[in-house]
């Protein structure tokens, strides 16, 4: 256990210098210039601004420079506030967008398995029927569609819920309800299929005629084994929502991380950029590590591949 443990550790830790080095590079090769939007300055104030954020420096020495700094888990100055670092954005940002991407996580989880077994065990029938069309429509609806929908029928037209800023938990229902309905979707199609499959294995049936209750099978035996291949997406699931939503924030106003993404491109603010998404990589890389960890808990069987090999 401990091997497969620290293999997947170091796998984890050379896939972020990869994604570190690619978003490196990125940045020093897309044209623009982060200082464009300031307008004509004398070539002695952008060369101090050149000097002052190490942009004369050869990128090979700049790239030094930045792991060094990530070593410290320092992200670097933001390029357009010059009292605001890249750490304090993340600061005033990530919070929000965990509170959000937390609270849609808990409902696409939780409605995401409920329908999935509900379909599964009432096959053909009106609830799988109406479990899949709520899993399609989440599926096809677009996010920033949905939100704008909840946005006109329940803040403008019933005018029961709030619609823009962050003040309190009735402003989180609309935005978390239109970032979960995608990942509740693809959980309730998933858990379904894994449903139907377990429910067809030999100890399912072999259960059913040593004569044990049907909540007992479902619960102690069939869904404990139907839920793997969600435990798998869970990862990435929680990474995409905890991260925030670029345009559920957006539309609904909400300062988080998603709305800082979007700034820091429009202001080509370079070092928000590669430092929101070394931070985003670094979650989802870290939430991999945990899932795979926790799946050798759930099926015993991968801790014996592990450690053989």
């Amino acid at each position: 256990m401990w091997k497969y443990t620290l293999k997947r550790l170091m796998w984890a830790v050379l896939t972020l210098w990869v994604i570190i080095t690619i978003t490196f590079i990125i940045m020093k090769v897309i044209p623009g210039n982060p200082f464009a939007k300031e307008g004509p300055m004398p070539p002695a104030v952008y060369n101090n601004l050149q000097r002052h954020y190490n942009l004369d420096k050869p990128n090979i020495v700049q790239y030094g420079m930045y792991l060094k700094s990530l070593a410290q888990l320092d992200f670097g100055h933001s390029m357009k506030s010059q009292s605001l670092t890249v750490n304090d954005y993340i600061k005033n940002g990530f919070p929000v967008s965990l509170h959000l991407g937390l609270q849609a996580l808990v409902i696409a989880i939780t409605f995401g398995l409920v329908l999935g077994v509900i379909a599964a065990l009432n096959r053909n029938r009106w609830p799988d029927y109406f479990s899949m069309v709520v899993a399609i429509l989440g599926i096809s609806v677009p996010s920033f569609i949905l939100g704008t929908f909840l946005i006109q029928y329940f803040g403008v037209y019933l005018k029961v819920l709030p619609v823009a800023t962050w003040k309190s938990w009735s402003h989180t229902i609309l935005p978390s309800i239109s970032l979960a309905m995608m990942p509740l979707a693809f959980i309730a199609r998933l858990m379904r299929s894994s449903m139907l499959e377990v429910m067809n294995q030999d100890y399912i049936l072999t259960a059913k005629a040593k004569g044990l209750a049907r909540n007992t099978i479902i619960i102690k035996h069939a869904i404990r084994n139907a839920i793997l291949p969600v435990v798998t997406v869970l990862g990435i699931l929680t990474a995409n929502l905890v991260t925030g939503s670029f345009i559920i924030e957006h539309i609904f106003g909400i300062p988080g991380m998603g709305e800082m993404f979007v700034k820091s491109i429009f202001n080509r603010d370079y070092t928000v950029i590669l430092g929101s998404t070394v931070f985003y990589s670094a979650i989802l890389i870290f939430l991999i590590f945990i899932v795979d960890i926790a799946y050798t808990w759930i099926d015993p069987r991968i801790k014996v591949t592990g450690e053989s090999s």
